[in-house]
């Protein structure tokens, strides 16, 4: 694959390395093309030895769906919600037709994922596939092929996978750039294009500054830690404690011959959104 030219970003909205979103919930980032889906827990550690080996053989054939020149990356991602928001908004309310009772047993199982403080943390799982290919059309052909085999497979593991649109993606973005701030209203494509705004404008922050072992966003500091050279032999409970440790988002790509996609900001610089 070819390298795409690294160009110094002179503001905030160029230091976002997407290029283009598409209504389907296809992002251009560089030459690549990628799509997200959320999925949700493998219950691996508790498994029988018979289904573990099950799961890792579901698993290979879940990596072997994606093409050779593909790459992945599952990222979990600790978000601080409010608590009192969360069951406002996520929580079934009682109706009293008879089935309350599967209400409550739903919204037990949906809290027993948010812990007991009032700014809760919530877990989620998001795997990103990105391809080269030459336009949105033939990325939207292979992803189409993709989300039915990674959907087969992830059922097959017991998880629920599910396409992330378009919205779902930019709220990822905002809840990293602008934690805890409200958006006015929604993102609509149409009206962003319409009103001549830049997507990136609706979750960009309001200031970026990179310096040689950490970075500012806004008002908060952050450092990215890479491992390298980890073991040929990584037990699932360490990645599950490592992640828990993590306020923010963690990230691996699954597989060897599987390769990230990395980007480069200079030694020490400051942006400003435009």
């Amino acid at each position: 694959m070819e390298r795409e030219k690294f160009r110094i970003p002179r503001s905030v909205q160029d230091a976002i390395p997407i290029r283009r979103i598409f209504a389907d919930g296809i992002f251009q980032v560089g030459n690549q093309y990628s799509k997200t889906w959320s999925f949700t827990d493998i219950n691996y550690a508790i498994a029988s030895k018979e289904d573990k080996t099950s799961m890792f053989l579901d698993y290979s054939e879940l990596l072997n769906a994606l093409d050779s020149g593909a790459s992945a990356k599952i990222t979990i991602y600790n978000r601080r919600i409010n608590k009192a928001e969360f069951e406002r908004s996520v929580l079934l309310p009682d109706k009293a037709d008879g089935l309350d009772e599967y209400r409550h047993e739903f919204n037990k199982m949906l809290t027993a994922q948010v812990t007991g403080t009032s700014n809760s943390i919530v877990r989620e799982r998001y795997l990103t596939v990105s391809v080269v290919k030459r336009n949105a059309d033939e990325a939207r052909s292979y992803f189409a092929r993709v989300s039915t085999d990674l959907v087969t497979h992830l059922a097959q593991l017991s998880s629920v996978a599910q396409e992330l649109t378009l919205t779902e993606r930019l709220h990822i973005f905002r809840d990293f750039f602008k934690a805890g701030e409200q958006a006015a209203a929604e993102f609509n494509i149409h009206e962003h294009a319409k009103r001549g705004q830049h997507f990136k404008d609706w979750f960009c922050p309001d200031s970026m500054e990179f310096a040689a072992d950490h970075f500012k966003v806004d008002a908060r500091y952050g450092r990215v830690l890479y491992l390298q050279d980890y073991p040929p032999l990584l037990r699932a409970s360490g990645v599950h404690a490592l992640a828990a440790q993590l306020p923010g988002d963690f990230g691996f790509h699954p597989g060897h011959n599987l390769q990230g996609v990395h980007t480069h900001v200079p030694p020490s610089c400051a942006l400003r959104s435009r």
